[in-house]
């Protein structure tokens, strides 16, 4: 989606935008039987809150993935003019949040080969979310300082800080992941 922002592709940014929203519905979808499948196990499974904490925390980045997709149609559609090293920045920042979330990918697949290896991948989700933050500051202030119109900038900001957010969860996901393998 942001690739089609930063190349000011609107037919497919449309198009990413709609799979984008019937990705999150599947996810919610998911979310749901999971927690449906803990309930109807009971007693059984001694730490079903804590794969609850787990994909809930990691279906809100979805969530976020929305709203991101939806403020980046809304600049576009609008016209509005963004700068191309702001333009750039959101890609950098983008990259390394997908980074982050691939990174919490490859911590939920550990979990079945142990604790030590799901701690390693969790903390390679810890050091993808430093990246962020730092990427997040630095386009922060650029866009701040910008002369980029007022909705505009207001929206950037918005999908700046929901790019942290996701990466922010991705941490919390991982978190929740060392105490689900502490629990295996």
């Amino acid at each position: 989606m942001i690739d089609s922002f930063v190349k000011e592709d609107r037919d497919t940014a449309r198009q990413i935008f709609t799979e984008i929203r019937e990705l999150e519905d599947g996810v919610d979808a998911a979310r749901r039987t999971v927690a449906q499948e803990l309930a109807e196990i009971g007693a059984i499974l001694m730490n079903r809150e804590d794969y609850l904490r787990f994909t809930n925390l990691a279906s809100e980045i979805a969530d976020f993935c929305e709203g991101i997709a939806f403020r980046l149609i809304e600049i576009m559609e609008r016209g509005w003019n963004v700068p191309i090293d702001i333009r750039s920045g959101l890609m950098k920042l983008s990259e390394a949040v997908l980074e982050t979330i691939l990174r919490l990918r490859e911590t939920a697949i550990t979990l079945n080969y142990g604790s030590v290896k799901t701690l390693e991948k969790a903390r390679e989700v810890e050091t993808a979310e430093r990246v962020v933050d730092d990427l997040y500051r630095e386009l922060e202030v650029k866009i701040i300082s910008s002369n980029i119109q007022i909705p505009a900038l207001l929206l950037l900001r918005d999908v700046i800080e929901l790019l942290e957010d996701a990466a922010d969860k991705a941490e919390d996901a991982s978190d929740a992941a060392r105490i689900l393998a502490f629990a295996i």
